[in-house]
């Protein structure tokens, strides 16, 4: 039996937006056309700053051409090492280089025709490594190298990455001879520019400035809002706190987590304000999705395993901290967290309710070529922490394709709402886990979250929906899983 619409709440979208970001610009942390810096012999610039995750990217203005190839990534600090993205301005050809052991290797390749000035970016996300231009439209992927990095370093490895610092620079070609077959053999033209292609001679390019730092977002998703335990949401003059997913440049692995506000008197303005990285096993990831709550002088961590996923090992992993982690940039070790469930878990969401920590989450039987999840809820005893132990109040195994819970008053109850794509709505549970219905709102493509939030309005409450949709991040260069748009819906009684 499929239950009706509940509440008088009648979401319609009122905001659509793309966050973007190569180098997140709160957290920046080389801004100059000359840093302080040293001078390698190979004409590489190694600045001073080091990345704190293996999520970071360099972004570079080239003013002019020359008989060069301009680079950009990180080199390391005590040898010759490095990870770069280089564009050869007389042979227009992008590239992506590897150099470990003494050994350089040319892992991806694609001929591509630049025109100055546009600018050129190094973009590192878990262990993909992507080369970007920008000649006035927007940072786009040029090519992307995933395997061909992975198979000779790790830069999830904290003792590998502490070795590397944020790099740029331009030297003579060629750089390595190689036998690499172009990606896209066909060659595009970038820019609007008319200067012909650079030739011998011309000497070396003019670079302008270079930007470096942990890397923003390629989009957003998975929104949650910051709370204290009892639900309240966590607000600071007139912006509200939320975590989201930020898009990298591949699939789940090159995700990571970070903290935003949201200006209320102008939901176009989101502003990232924190980086957040989690370890284990001496690895430092982008695990994501989950929940920050803040509760007195500690802050609760609950985030799904995302950042190393395999089928099978997915779960849902938390920590306690009073670092301000709601700025600037973190790494945080982490445990799993018992949930009273065999199965795959994730999406996080607690809130204490009549003196009980209610969890829910997504439970999943299998994660194959089609992923199979449903929404759950956990409850603790009274007096006991959120940490549990909890027990399942129960689970709603009819769905196959629902995940995004969240715990939310609705009509004065409490409730779970979760998003459902088979059916394309969001069902809606009491705290017995028994469905009462689903929210009035448009669903939108991917699983949308409805992460719902009343904050104070200038006439009242006003009602909001924070989610995202599918919308991709050139799929074609990077595959799946740049998505997607902000999308923000506010709610209208029947009678307005």
């Amino acid at each position: 039996m499929m239950e009706g619409v509940i509440s008088e709440l009648r979401f319609a979208e009122t905001h659509r937006y793309r966050p973007f970001a190569l180098v997140s610009p709160e957290t920046l942390q080389v801004e100059s056309a000359q840093p302080e810096t040293s001078l390698r012999a190979d004409g590489l610039i190694i600045t001073s700053q080091r990345p704190a995750a293996p999520f970071a990217a360099v972004e570079l203005r080239v003013e002019t051409a020359g008989d060069a190839s301009v680079v950009t990534g990180l080199g390391s600090l005590d040898g010759d090492d490095h990870v770069l993205t280089a564009y050869d301005l007389v042979q227009q050809r992008a590239s992506i280089e590897l150099r470990t052991g003494g050994r350089t290797r040319v892992v991806a390749v694609r001929n591509i025709a630049l025109q100055p000035p546009f600018g050129f970016a190094f973009a590192l996300c878990e262990n993909s490594v992507t080369a970007l231009a920008d000649t006035g439209d927007g940072w786009q992927p040029l090519v992307t190298a995933h395997k061909n990095i992975a198979a000779f370093v790790d830069f999830r490895s904290a003792a590998v990455l502490g070795r590397f610092a944020f790099a740029y620079g331009s030297r003579p070609r060629p750089a390595v001879k190689t036998r690499s077959t172009p990606s896209h053999p066909m060659r595009r033209i970038l820019g609007r520019g008319k200067r012909p292609p650079a030739s011998a001679g011309d000497g070396a390019p003019v670079l302008g400035s270079v930007r470096a730092g942990p890397f923003g977002m390629a989009g957003v998703r998975d929104p949650h809002v910051v709370q204290r335990p009892d639900g309240t949401p966590y607000v600071r003059g007139r912006k509200l706190y939320l975590t989201m997913t930020c898009a990298g440049l591949g699939f789940f692995q090159q995700a990571h987590w970070g903290v935003f506000t949201l200006d209320l008197d102008d939901l176009t303005r989101l502003e990232q304000v924190a980086q957040l990285y989690f370890t284990r096993d001496g690895l430092v990831l982008g695990d994501h999705a989950g929940q920050l709550i803040v509760d007195g002088e500690r802050l609760i961590v609950a985030v799904s395993s995302w950042g190393d996923f395999t089928p099978g090992d997915i779960h849902v992993r938390h920590t306690v901290t009073s670092r301000d982690v709601l700025s600037g940039v973190h790494v945080l070790p982490t445990e799993p967290l018992s949930l009273p469930t065999k199965l795959g878990a994730w999406d996080p969401a607690l809130t204490r309710i009549g003196g009980r920590w209610y969890v829910g989450f997504v439970e999943s039987p299998s994660q194959g070529d089609r992923f199979d999840f449903h929404p759950a809820l956990a409850v603790g005893a009274p007096g006991h922490d959120y940490a549990g132990p909890l027990q399942l109040v129960g689970a709603d195994e009819a769905l196959h394709q629902c995940e995004g819970p969240i715990l939310t008053r609705l009509d004065g109850e409490w409730r779970l709402v979760a998003s459902d794509r088979d059916h394309r709505d969001y069902p809606i549970y009491d705290l017995d886990m028994c469905r009462v219905g689903s929210l009035d709102a448009p669903y939108l493509s991917n699983i949308p979250h409805p992460q719902l939030v009343t904050v104070p309005g200038p006439s009242g409450p006003r009602h909001l929906m924070v989610t995202f949709n599918g919308s991709q991040y050139a799929e074609g260069v990077l595959g799946y899983g740049g998505h997607g748009d902000l999308v923000i819906l506010e709610a209208a009684a029947p009678s307005d």
